[in-house]
Parts: structure tokens; C-alpha cells; sequence
């Protein structure tokens, strides 16, 4: 239970910083309103989102999925990045940009899933 609440943190930790890059490249922020807790929130809304919402219309884009062989799960991934910074108090991105900031996510979320894989299999 204790290495779940931690590798859930070290992912809320990890996918907030990954926001926070994304915006700095490509998004729109309120003045004043850009602190580290706002993109902690972020984080965590997207980590929300991401675990109820994006099953869901994965399922619901399946079709278009097989038909651009996989393709599609970018714009899946952006529509995530979408909802979950229009759900942030301060901070805003058009749906162009949330793609490529679902593409910075994806590999963030990668690198973290890799590392954590790999430092499980030496504590074994």
C-alpha cells in the first residue's frame, strides 16, 4: 500500500512538471496565477481525468483508433491534456497544442513507468 500512495505521488509530482513544461512552451497563463499548487491541481486533474475519462473514450474512439493504426490515440491523449487544463484555474491551451503536450506527457509518463519498472525488478 505504501509503494502505491508513493508511486502515485512521484506520478502526480512528475506529470505536474511535465505540465508545467508544456505551458512554458506552449500555453497561455494567467499573471499571478501560475504557482506551483496550480500546477500541482493541474497534476492531479489530469491524473484524474486521464484514469476515469480516457478508458472511456478510448473505447469510444476504437474505431478511428484501428482505422489510423494507432494514430489517433494522440488526438485521445491531446482531448485528455484538453479537459484537464479547462478544468485548471489559470491555465488555458488550444487543442493543437494540448496534442503536443499529450505527446510531452506520454513520454514523461513513460520515462517514469520505465524507471519504476527498472528499480522494481533490482529490489528483487
Amino acid at each position: 500500500m505504501k509503494r502505491q500512495f508513493a508511486t502515485f505521488l512521484i506520478r502526480l509530482t512528475l506529470n505536474s512538471v511535465g505540465i508545467w513544461v508544456a505551458v512554458r512552451l506552449l500555453g497561455n497563463e494567467t499573471p499571478g496565477a501560475t504557482s506551483a499548487w496550480t500546477f500541482m491541481m493541474a497534476g492531479l486533474i489530469f491524473s484524474v481525468v486521464n484514469s476515469v475519462l480516457k478508458p472511456i473514450v478510448t473505447i469510444l474512439a476504437l474505431p478511428a483508433i484501428l482505422l489510423t493504426l494507432g494514430l489517433f490515440t494522440l488526438i485521445v491523449n491531446g482531448f485528455m491534456v484538453y479537459i484537464s487544463l479547462a478544468l485548471a484555474p489559470g491555465i488555458s491551451m488550444t487543442f493543437a497544442h494540448s496534442i503536443i503536450a499529450g505527446i510531452i506527457l506520454s513520454l514523461v509518463n513513460y520515462i517514469i513507468s520505465s524507471a519504476l519498472v527498472l528499480q522494481r525488478e533490482e529490489k528483487e
